[in-house]
């Protein structure tokens, strides 16, 4: 079904220098190309890859339009889209080619393109969607940038979600909660009966301390220095914890699992806790690093202790998942009640988009939400 729109007002949050602020500023966005879709964000989660942009950690070019995790309801489609119609609900998630060979493989989170589609801040033919009257403002971070009333996203990274789930609250599982619970399902296997730590108690660590409920494993730590995290992984998940801060976390952990963890992910992007994660893995273990590093960080570790126990590190992105299938699958968990990824989140209305940064690298809360005007 072909809609045919013209360009319209929207409001957009525009972070223009590092470390700035956010801005909402007018703006207008254009109507959808041929594989496009234009969606009224209802609401957008805040990721640490949007302070990690922000703060030019990753040289993403400013000023731009950040936001990854939108949520919202098709308005119109382009002539070439199948499969969404003006009044789907969608969450929207990373952008992927289609063609490339990962992606061809149903990997698309490795999608050899992924970088240009998401970090570019342009179209592949370097226009944008949005536009601003003070100048040229770069866009389409993840295919969306959903800090904006309205957003172009493609056919591939809006997923049609069922109906009757809660739009508002769907937003993160189009990165951090499919990250985390993507690596525990799909890339990690985890299994029944098995030992698993999730290093980092964040939106990315609670996630995947649900999953491994989800998946059926029996010993299942979580790691952190915030005691009121580690109180909500003992409620939704954890069978124990462990407090970076007090504890010796690695001689805990082979405690706790007979020698260590059969599975570990490590979420917090530092190095060292990372090497604790590595040590934490029994024998055959396996390690999955997800958290966003600044480029050139390096991870040490004992050699001999990697090859003598057979263990391996992996990296993961996106949580090897592939999202049309994956989000629906925890919007299901969610309805049922075995994933209650929504205990993660604080709601905050646009204007208020600097406090929910805030509060959200002070560690007050841990999944923001920005909620756009009706």
């Amino acid at each position: 079904m072909t809609t045919v729109v013209e360009s319209r007002p929207v409001k957009a949050a525009v972070v223009r220098a590092e470390r700035g602020a956010f801005s909402i500023e007018d703006a207008t966005i254009a109507a959808p190309g041929g594989d496009e879709v234009l969606v009224r964000i209802v609401a957008a989660g805040m990721c640490h890859t949007d302070m990690v942009i922000r703060d030019q950690i990753y040289p993403v070019p400013l000023p731009i339009v950040l936001g990854h995790e939108g949520s919202g309801i098709v308005e119109a489609v382009g002539e070439r889209v199948a499969g969404l119609e003006p009044g789907d609900h969608v969450v929207l998630t990373f952008d992927s080619c289609g063609f490339c060979r990962t992606c061809q493989h149903g990997v698309a989170a490795a999608c050899r393109n992924f970088n240009p589609l998401n970090f570019a801040g342009a179209r592949n033919d370097g226009s944008h969607a949005l536009s601003f009257a003070s100048g040229s403002v770069n866009d389409r971070f993840f295919g969306q940038s959903s800090f904006a009333t309205y957003a172009i996203a493609t056919a591939r990274n809006a997923i049609k979600v069922r109906r009757d789930a809660p739009l508002e609250l769907l937003g993160p599982l189009g990165c951090g909660i499919q990250t985390g619970a993507g690596t525990v399902l799909n890339a990690l296997r985890v299994s029944a009966g098995s030992s698993f730590a999730a290093f980092g108690a964040g939106a990315v660590g609670l996630s995947a301390v649900m999953a491994a409920r989800v998946a059926g494993a029996t010993t299942i730590v979580a790691v952190d220095v915030v005691p009121e995290r580690l109180s909500l992984a003992l409620e939704i998940g954890a069978t124990h914890v462990v407090d970076g801060r007090k504890e010796d976390v690695v001689e805990a952990i082979r405690a706790l699992a007979g020698g260590g963890v059969d599975y570990a992910i490590e979420s917090t992007a530092r190095a060292d806790v990372a090497a604790q994660a590595v040590a934490a893995l029994g024998a055959r273990g396996t390690c999955a690093i997800v958290g966003a590093s600044a480029p050139g960080t390096e991870l040490v570790c004992d050699i001999n202790d990697v090859m003598q126990n057979g263990k391996t590190i992996r990296g993961v992105v996106e949580g090897d998942s592939v999202p049309a299938f994956f989000i629906p699958q925890l919007i299901d968990l969610h309805l049922q009640g075995r994933f209650p990824f929504d205990r993660l989140t604080r709601v905050y209305a646009f204007d208020a988009i600097n406090e929910a940064a805030a509060d959200s690298e002070e560690g007050r809360t841990i999944k923001p939400i920005i909620r756009m005007p009706s």
